[in-house]
């Protein structure tokens, strides 16, 4: 039975698995991205969709280590703790400094094409990729969730039955995956509604699974990350509007 947290031996050294696994996520990202390119119409020019790629990777950086460390802002900064504010990163905040970074720079390079749609999918994956390293790392990383009788506990490493909150994520971006897979087949959707609905459906997946975890710093009763994904669903109100409509007649006609 595989040992959760996972920390196997290599010649003697033990390896960081997490770690190991995240950057395995970004090379599948970058690949599957280079090879979706590869084998569909790109609007955007080589020159344009470079620089959208450094906005991004510059976006996300920022993103995701401002964001980590809003998490827990009572960390004092100290010699001691530098080194752990500059580790600390989410995903939730690198998705949208990422997006911040891309829109920005393709003001600045007079862009008007809509450019996530090709990144959707490789994102997916990339995330996914990440998940199950912070399921084969247990409580070593803050990906567990609260202590539950749930059918689907686990012991993630402290003897006591946790929501694993990775293992959710991975079963929803499996189903995401899919679904997006067949929009972006079918062509039935306007150019960055894909990128949209990912968004909206990811961070509205987060907002919620929040409440399974044991966070401590709250701001109105909201984790760091919660807000965070309500001001993304905000920044994308109107694709809500029209997808809502859009399930309302689906409804009504049924």
């Amino acid at each position: 039975m595989l040992q959760i947290p996972f920390e196997p031996y290599i010649f003697g050294y033990r390896v960081n698995i997490h770690l190991i696994l995240e950057y395995l996520a970004f090379f599948i990202g970058f690949r599957y991205y280079l090879y979706l390119r590869k084998n569909q119409k790109d609007t955007i020019s080589t020159s344009n969709r470079l620089s959208i790629i450094i906005g991004a990777t510059v976006g996300a950086f920022l993103g995701s280590r401002i964001v980590g460390i809003l998490e827990n802002p009572s960390l004092q900064l100290s010699p001691q703790n530098i080194l752990v504010l500059l580790n600390t990163k989410t995903i939730m905040g690198g998705l949208f400094g990422g997006l911040l970074g891309v829109e920005l720079c393709k003001k600045i390079i007079g862009e008007k094409s809509s450019s996530g749609d090709l990144f959707t999918l490789p994102i997916i994956a990339g995330i996914f990729t990440g998940r199950i390293g912070c399921l084969l790392s247990g409580i070593n990383e803050f990906t567990y969730g609260k202590s539950t009788d749930f059918f689907l506990a686990m012991d993630l490493g402290d003897q006591i039955p946790r929501h694993p909150l990775a293992l959710y994520e991975l079963i929803f971006l499996l189903f995401l995956f899919f679904v997006l897979k067949k929009h972006i087949s079918a062509r039935d959707l306007p150019d960055g509604t894909v990128f949209r609905i990912f968004m909206i459906s990811y961070f509205s997946f987060r907002f919620g699974i929040e409440f399974l975890k044991p966070n401590v710093f709250f701001v109105a009763g909201l984790s760091t990350i919660q807000w965070l994904c309500l001001v993304c669903i905000l920044y994308y109100y109107k694709t809500v509007f029209q997808l809502l409509h859009y399930a309302g007649k689906k409804v009504h006609l049924l």
